[in-house]
């Protein structure tokens, strides 16, 4: 297998950073690790461009990173902030002409023929999303020849999935975890966590909880992501973090040393 590696497309919450109308210091920060799209990542080996999530930001996001084509999208959730985005695969459908093929549990694949119902119509108008929807659990599955096991985790009362791919494990939107699918982490040399800010939440972990997961598993890199603007200014928290620890920005590209 080739090496692997994550980019953090996007590292914010469901409003990103700055929020809109807010003059915090976060919000009106210049440093441009301040600046958070709403959360997405992509897998890269030489040969695969593998997303996760297509947020309101997806477009940009794409741009940004220089993605000229796309093998697979997978998708954690069916909320806004990680599919809102899903119309604008239509270029890569465009390049590849053939359609992406999109990886999601039941319930979620129930919300995307609702939402973007008209990409599935009998005789859809011409050049919508051309989607090939693959519906999955947590069993592990391949594409192409990389491994992708899906990790159970709970978004306050909602199942939604994390993923490993190789030695990188990618987890967003989280509140709870339980020991079997910790174990599933457990060995990745990269971990990607959310969370959210510093006080307790509902649906999320807090910085504090996210460096307890952290600690228990001992992987070698871990990143946070999903941040809100009361996390805090990105030069002053990570000051704070554990040298094993780093707050994940836009952009940052992680290579796994470790083939797959």
């Amino acid at each position: 297998m080739n090496a692997l590696k994550i980019k953090l497309l996007g590292t914010g919450t469901s409003q990103g950073v700055p929020v809109i109308a807010c003059e915090c210091e976060v919000c009106s920060s210049n440093d441009p690790k301040d600046y958070r799209t709403r959360t997405a990542a992509l897998f890269q080996t030489n040969q695969l461009n593998i997303a996760i999530d297509a947020g309101p930001d997806f477009r940009t996001q794409m741009l940004q990173a220089k993605v000229k084509h796309l093998d697979a999208l997978l998708l954690t959730h069916e909320h806004m902030d990680h599919l809102a985005g899903l119309d604008d695969i239509r270029a890569f459908n465009f390049a590849a002409k053939a359609p992406l093929k999109v990886y999601a549990e039941k319930r979620v694949i129930s919300r995307l023929l609702v939402q973007f119902d008209y990409a599935f119509a009998e005789n859809p108008y011409p050049g919508v999303p051309k989607i090939e929807l693959v519906e999955i659990d947590t069993n592990p599955f391949y594409i192409n020849d990389l491994k992708v096991t899906p990790i159970r985790v709970l978004h306050h009362k909602l199942p939604v999935l994390g993923f490993r791919l190789g030695n990188i494990s990618y987890v967003t939107d989280v509140n709870f975890i339980a020991l079997e699918e910790l174990e599933k982490i457990r060995g990745s040399e990269i971990l990607v966590l959310s969370a959210l800010h510093h006080k307790p939440h509902i649906s999320h972990y807090n910085l504090e909880q996210a460096l307890e997961v952290i600690a228990t598993l001992n992987c070698k890199k871990n990143y946070i992501t999903h941040m809100s603007h009361y996390m805090g200014l990105h030069q002053v928290v990570q000051k704070s973090l554990p040298e094993n620890v780093w707050l994940g920005y836009d952009g940052l590209c992680i290579p796994q040393t470790v083939n797959t």
